[in-house]
Formats: C-alpha cells, structure tokens, sequence
C-alpha cells in the first residue's frame, strides 16, 4: 500500500509541475486567445502562491516536502527511495536532475520574476467582461 501512495504523491508532485509551468503559459496564451478564466484572481492567486512556496523551499535549502513524503512511503514499503517502475522511472527523468540545490532556487527565482512580469503584463480581474463573437481573438 505504500508503494501506491508513494506512486500517488510522485503524481500530484508532478500535477504541481504542469500547474506551476503550464498555468504561466495559459496566461499567456489565454491572453492572447481571450481566454476569460486566466483572469480569475482565484486561479492567478493559487498559481503564485504554489510558485512562491517552491522559491521559498528552495532558498532555505530544503527539498520539496513531496519529495521527502514519496521517499518516505517508499522506505515504509520496503524499497529504495525511488526504486523504478514504469511510471517513476519516466516522471522522475522529467522532474529531478543532478544540479546543486542552489542552481534550483537561482532557477526557481528567475521563473518567479518572469511571472510577477506577467502578473503586471496580463493582471487579474475580478470581472471578466464576456467576448463578442466577432471580436477578434487578440485581447489584453
């Protein structure tokens, strides 16, 4: 059962992911379609408080507590943390590198200033006005 919940948190680990990198780039591609939703103050604000939460981690030099949670339940299960299967094997080539702790928070910062950009280039609104039809599909 161990090995299943650690399966499970190496997937939300990399639901995080996709959130964090993904929702940056729906921003800007919802921008540019008219996309209402990437407005909301509710998505915008989740998405900078997961990315500052992964600056955070990492300038204190701590590893990501789903890190630490996965190789726990792996070690409760009986096996290496990160002992392959099929799914960690293709996941974790995707999620971890051999780099010093340091090169991910210089990383991590450089992504967080590139969406305060995009914070101020493409704001939340509270209120989406709806499209017209015959709008053209570019709007800021």
């Amino acid at each position: 059962m161990y090995s299943v919940l650690a399966d499970a948190v190496l997937a939300v680990h990399l639901a995080v992911v996709v959130f964090v990198v993904g929702g940056w780039l729906a921003v800007w591609v919802g921008a540019w379609l008219g996309w209402g939703w990437i407005r909301s103050p509710a998505f915008r604000w989740a998405h900078a408080v997961m990315l500052g939460l992964v600056i955070v981690q990492a300038w204190l030099g701590r590893l990501c507590p789903l890190t630490q949670l996965e190789s726990w339940l792996r070690l409760q299960a009986g096996q290496p943390a990160y002992q392959q299967t099929f799914m960690q094997h293709w996941v974790h080539r995707f999620l971890f590198y051999d780099a010093p702790l340091w090169l991910f928070a210089v990383l991590y910062t450089g992504f967080g200033l590139l969406a305060l950009w995009t914070w101020w280039k493409v704001p939340p609104r509270a209120r989406v006005e709806p499209r017209p039809p015959d709008a053209p599909g570019r709007r800021t």
